[in-house]
């Protein structure tokens, strides 16, 4: 199902366009990347989702509900985090999320329970947030979005300050949401970290979409890839191509196509060269961005 729609999103200030015609889509389960460097339009398209900046044009819609006509239907549903999320340190865990409960209509005690469950803080959600650790307070941020029980989560910067076993805890807890069926929008300069666990990417350079896909599918947007081994690269050397590459005495590249891929481990076979693995190359998000955006680094 359809949680996040945004179709044509422009956004003005004065003569100059933020946005231009930004769109794109978010379903039930998914983690979309949204990516770009500073300045793209990434904080300024979440704001505009969030009812926080006016739409000059365009259309979003949140679990089938116009933001524009049904705004507070559509933003019932969403919860979001601005990089740190806003807790009181002096009060524990599970104080933040009474107090932050009290500001939406019956949510009973045991909805806190088994978000604290699902978050993974039942075992530390009466200590003061002053001992948690940055993790931990990611995790309480994220507890206090889904109090509400939103079909859509936005983040914007989540791993900032986080240490690699923070990012890990971030990492396996967004991943347990999808399953639960929420759509997740992260923006984050961390592409390799994205690309643990999100299955979209969405690339905005000067406002403007230049790629929105699934991560697997953009992988194979370049040249087919593929690493083999065999027992002496010396005997393959005559079948390869100039655009082919030999890595070692064992290891070799070739860029073919499925079908020929096929044919040709084939050919190396009737040879009576052992083949003992081959496997497809992939390219890194961050080469996907760099490949898009024209070489334009995120900063």
């Amino acid at each position: 199902m359809n949680i996040l729609k945004v179709e044509n999103l422009t956004k003005k200030i004065g003569s100059k366009t933020i946005l231009n015609k930004v769109g794109f889509e978010i379903n039930e389960g998914e983690i979309l990347a949204f990516i770009g460097p500073n300045g793209a339009g990434k904080t300024t398209t979440i704001k505009c989702i969030l009812g926080l900046q006016k739409i000059n044009d365009g259309y979003i819609s949140i679990n089938g509900y116009d933001i524009k006509k049904d705004f507070i239907k559509a933003i019932e549903y969403v919860g979001c985090i601005v990089e740190s999320p806003d807790v009181y340190m002096y009060l524990s865990g599970y104080e933040n999320l009474k107090l932050q409960a009290s500001l939406y209509k019956n949510i009973p005690k045991e909805n806190i329970d088994n978000i604290v469950n699902l978050v993974g803080l039942d075992k530390r959600i009466h200590d003061k947030v002053s001992k948690y650790s940055l993790g931990m307070k990611q995790r309480l941020g994220i507890a206090i979005a889904l109090l509400n029980s939103p079909k859509l989560l936005i983040l914007d910067e989540p791993t900032n300050g986080l240490d690699p076993e923070g990012i890990k805890e971030l990492r396996d807890l967004l991943k347990k949401l999808a399953k639960e069926g929420i759509g997740i929008l992260i923006s984050s300069h961390n592409l390799s970290e994205l690309e643990s666990f999100c299955n979209k990417v969405c690339i905005i350079q000067n406002g403007k979409i230049i790629e929105e896909n699934s991560i697997n599918n953009i992988k194979t947007l370049k040249e087919n890839k593929y690493k083999i081994k065999v027992s002496n690269t010396k005997k393959i050397t005559k079948y390869l191509t100039k655009e082919d590459q030999i890595i070692d005495d064992n290891y070799f590249i070739v860029i073919k196509d499925e079908d020929s891929i096929a044919e040709f481990i084939k050919k190396l076979v009737l040879k009576d060269i052992l083949i003992y693995e081959v496997t497809k190359e992939t390219i890194s998000l961050e080469e996907i961005y760099i490949n898009k955006a024209g070489g334009n680094k995120i900063d």
